[in-house]
């Protein structure tokens, strides 16, 4: 039995009747020559041979009463495979709408908290001959690193050495929950205080004022004699005040959008790709990097579609960025090591140059914020908080309308994922063509973009509520097209090959349901400031450059 972490559990916290806590993938694979081929019963015994690999799919929640504390983990004593494999086909006359429309419905059901927390559809009638699997895990189980692991865990080639000493487990009593319940509880008060004064010590150190670490010593010191001697102990040495940058502001919060307000249980999905190639051309012209460029692509695709709705607002957006905090040493790879920066999307600018610039300077200042607190502590905090006060806030919310009432502090999440470098295959019959990740939206966040690479493509999924952004796939189609606009802009000449014929077929004319919105407006008195930061003196020259070659 294992307890999951605070972070872990948050993601059971979030769930309301209409804010889900899985987060989900679409992987589409090339069906191969052999008419025999089945890709349900390949990958069924694809996955039951790699189960001693996989151990969050044979593991499954155990509440504790009244909430009291966090859940544990148990191996499942009633598991049973079947019944987490399904299969399913599109109509012949379908095509990718009704395959995003499926996996919006298939999202906007929660997960049966009584089995192991995933289930997988494997997807045949796909455009071009393909299959597609995808796969549901709730995020209390796994973030998007561990994510692409269990992707490339799942298809990597089975060890016919591989052992399976897995047993089940009998659920433990009531009684018994209760009791290691107390033994926390005791613990708690002990871990705030440490974790409050690694908080003080780290504030003061960064901010440089001694203030601060100064109260973290004058706690680490304050009983005398051995029982101080014991505290301080506990509580750690005194750490000396060390040089750095000043404090960032924290942000003040995003404007109000169509999509920033509470969301119903109906969603809606859209899926695209682009080369990889192009991405990293428009990073080597401007000095930027990869994450800057998608940044930068999403926000001008974020300022033609509110524009769209005459909803543009002016200032500038706020996108919160997952960020990875994982190390490679930690001994738990089943669970969530991230954090999160905030950062500007520079949606009041015309100009995309102007765009990439002010993306690249405000993400190097929100890392900058974001190095005020180390992240394991602030993923730590979150073990002190009571799962059952953290599950009733969140209903509360929901109820009260409260992101209805106040500007959000993000008003999307923007999750660049690096996704596997190699090519995949499953079973070593069907070649992995993509990876389109799926994520999640929460009250005041009703949009979702996640891109994630996969060796030469990047692969975006958007997720929406499907009343505050019914219209999804012409964002989608905006994201793609501003990677065009803005290698125009730079007068960078896009690599040309069958496989940009190959994407460009794949993208539907999402356009066609709505032609009236296929082109930007002319900027209107909602469209807010006009310029920019200046480009670092490089960035300029390498810009100069790329336009005249």
């Amino acid at each position: 039995m294992k307890q999951l972490t605070g972070l872990d559990a948050s993601f059971l916290h979030i769930e309301t009747g209409t804010a889900y806590g899985h987060v989900s993938s679409l992987s589409v694979y090339a069906r191969p020559d052999d008419p025999d081929f089945d890709p349900h019963a390949v990958f069924r015994a694809q996955v039951e041979a790699k189960l001693p690999e996989l151990e969050p799919f044979r593991r499954r929640l155990v509440e504790v009463p009244f909430g009291l504390d966090r859940p544990y983990w148990i191996n499942d004593p009633d598991f049973d495979l079947d019944m987490h494999i399904n299969h399913v086909a599109i109509p012949e006359v379908g095509g990718q709408e009704y395959v995003e429309d499926l996996i919006a419905r298939l999202i906007a059901k929660p997960m049966d908290r009584s089995r192991p927390l995933w289930e997988v559809y494997v997807i045949e009638g796909l455009p071009g001959g393909d299959f597609g699997i995808f796969t549901k895990v709730h995020h209390a189980t796994i973030d998007g690193a561990a994510g692409a692991e269990m992707l490339a865990t799942i298809l990597a080639p089975v060890d016919p050495e591989l052992t399976d000493d897995w047993e089940p487990e009998e659920e433990p009593s009531q009684s018994d929950l209760l009791a290691k319940t107390a033994v926390e509880l005791a613990r708690s008060p002990a871990k705030a205080l440490r974790l409050q004064v690694r908080a003080l010590s780290e504030l003061g150190r960064l901010t440089e004022t001694r203030g601060f670490d100064e109260l973290a010593n004058q706690i680490r010191r304050g009983l005398p004699g051995p029982a101080g001697a014991v505290v301080r102990r506990f509580l750690g040495d005194e750490r000396p005040v060390d040089q750095d940058k000043p404090p960032l502001l924290p942000s003040l919060g995003g404007p109000r959008t169509p999509f920033n307000a509470t969301i119903t249980g109906d969603r809606i999905f859209a899926y695209r790709s682009a080369r990889l190639e192009h991405i990293k051309q428009l990073k080597t012209a401007t000095g930027a990097t990869v994450n800057d460029v998608v940044m930068a692509v999403c926000s001008g695709a974020l300022r033609r579609y509110l524009l769209d709705h005459d909803a543009l607002p002016d200032r500038n957006l706020i996108a919160m960025v997952p960020v990875s905090i994982r190390t490679g040493e930690e001994t738990e790879k089943w669970s969530n090591r991230v954090s999160a920066i905030f950062a500007d999307l520079p949606t009041t600018l015309e100009e995309p140059v102007e765009r990439l610039a002010s993306v690249h300077q405000s993400m190097v200042d929100a890392k900058g914020q974001f190095d005020l607190m180390p992240a394991d502590t602030l993923t730590q905090m979150s073990d002190l908080a009571p799962p059952a006060l953290a599950t009733r806030a969140a209903r509360l919310a929901t109820r009260v309308r409260f992101a209805d009432r106040t500007n959000p502090p993000a008003n999307l999440v923007i999750s660049n994922v690096p996704g596997p470098r190699s090519p995949l295959d499953l079973a070593g019959q069907a070649m992995l063509k993509h990876y389109y990740p799926i994520s999640t939206i929460v009250d005041g966040q009703g949009l979702n973009v996640t891109v994630q690479s996969y060796v030469d493509v990047l692969d975006f999924g958007l997720v929406a509520c499907r009343s505050l952004v019914p219209d999804v796939a012409v964002l989608a189609d905006y994201c793609i097209e501003e990677i065009q606009l803005m290698a125009d802009a730079l007068g960078v000449e896009l690599a040309v090959d069958g496989a940009t014929a190959k994407t460009a077929a794949e993208k539907p004319a999402a356009k066609k349901r709505a032609k009236s919105k296929s082109k930007p407006k002319a900027p209107n008195s909602k469209s807010g400031p006009k310029k920019a930061a200046k480009p670092p003196a490089a960035r300029k020259r390498a810009t100069k450059k790329a336009a005249t070659s």
